[in-house]
């Protein structure tokens, strides 16, 4: 059974707040002012009612080697499983992830789990092997240090296809990197009406800034026709970056303009309201002429592609190649540094 739940919100009230200075407004799923202080709250219920076994699994120092042990394939991981928890113990888990998320965020979490199960039973193999493996609780919470209201502390929501990284201090949300989500299948059609593609604007958006190109820029945009066949640094702790590639927002047309605003709003649409503003600011702060958008592989649906948006201050990375360019990855990260750690380290 899907696992998934409509919320009914719109998306597009993340790219007003982003590009038109308007006041962040609170979707009423979470505390949108305060949601370091909320998952501190949410953070401390959780390791309260876990048993003791729980917690030794789900605790962990703030500076232990585990922090920025991370990664999206399906491996086991350190952590206390949701499949693992029940009662009081699963409510807690729940409030704990959707305290760093907006409603619809949180929506993705759910689609991207509830793909699991469609894996499950797509893929060949002994029964009980593929149950193993392919599974939408096998995904894990991690705390990291001590949550409270003043200090240091972080925590982690993982499995297959999500890695949520965050690090509080003084009830402050000072790192929210690396972010990542991934989906597949990209797209499961059961006829009309009836479809689901759950980072489905990631990659439409995208490709209208390919189409709209003008012929004498396209070469700067369009880097070459085949496709790298991931993303860079899966599972590295910082950004793996390279000189910036791909055609500049200052000379991009009055259109294409426009969509690659709407694409930095979409990515931004799972992180709660301060952590938006903030990067918004920087990314603002350094001025949006010098973001470059690169494009490899194919033009169409179902074949491979793969972009990079990048500015001063980050990366999103998006590959779409395995199984017939129906498998989406896709990140943000932090060029000064991801886990609240400098770049480099």
């Amino acid at each position: 059974m899907l696992i998934i739940r409509r919320y009914g919100l719109t998306l597009a009230v993340l790219a007003a707040v982003a590009f038109t200075g308007l006041s962040p407004v609170a979707d009423g799923f979470q505390d949108a002012s305060r949601p370091g202080a909320a998952m501190a709250q949410a953070a401390t219920r959780f390791v309260e009612v876990l048993d003791h076994s729980q917690k030794l699994k789900a605790t962990f120092k703030y500076d232990d080697p585990e922090r920025i042990n991370w990664h999206f394939i399906p491996r086991d991981r350190k952590g206390v499983g949701l499949w693992d928890l029940d009662g009081a113990a699963a409510d807690a888990a729940q409030a704990l992830v959707s305290s760093g998320l907006t409603a619809a965020g949180y929506h993705k979490v759910l689609e991207v789990r509830s793909l699991e199960e469609v894996l499950y039973l797509f893929e060949g193999g002994e029964e009980a092997e593929r149950r193993a493996k392919r599974h939408p609780h096998r995904y894990y919470v991690s705390i990291f240090g001590t949550p409270a209201a003043k200090g240091l502390w972080g925590w982690r929501f993982e499995g297959h296809h999500l890695s949520l990284n965050f690090s509080v201090k003084d009830g402050k949300i000072v790192s929210s990197t690396p972010e990542f989500f991934g989906a597949n299948p990209g797209l499961i059609d059961a006829g009309p009406g009836r479809s689901l593609r759950v980072l489905g604007k990631r990659e439409d958006i995208a490709r209208q800034i390919l189409k709209t190109c003008p012929d004498a820029k396209k070469a700067q945009l369009w880097l070459s026709k085949e496709a790298p066949k991931d993303i860079r640094g899966g599972g590295v702790a910082q950004p793996i970056v390279d000189k910036l590639e791909g055609l500049a927002f200052a000379d991009m047309t009055k259109e294409q303009q426009t969509l690659l605003k709407e694409l930095i709003a979409e990515y931004l649409t799972a992180m709660p309201a301060t952590v938006v503003r903030e990067r918004m600011q920087q990314i603002t702060s350094d001025g949006l002429d010098d973001i470059h958008f690169g494009w490899w592989g194919g033009s169409e649906l179902n074949e491979p592609h793969h972009y990079v948006l990048q500015g001063k201050s980050f990366v999103v990375e998006y590959n779409n190649t395995q199984n017939s360019a129906n498998h989406v990855h896709a990140i943000w990260r932090n060029l000064a540094g991801d886990f609240n750690l400098k770049a480099g380290q």
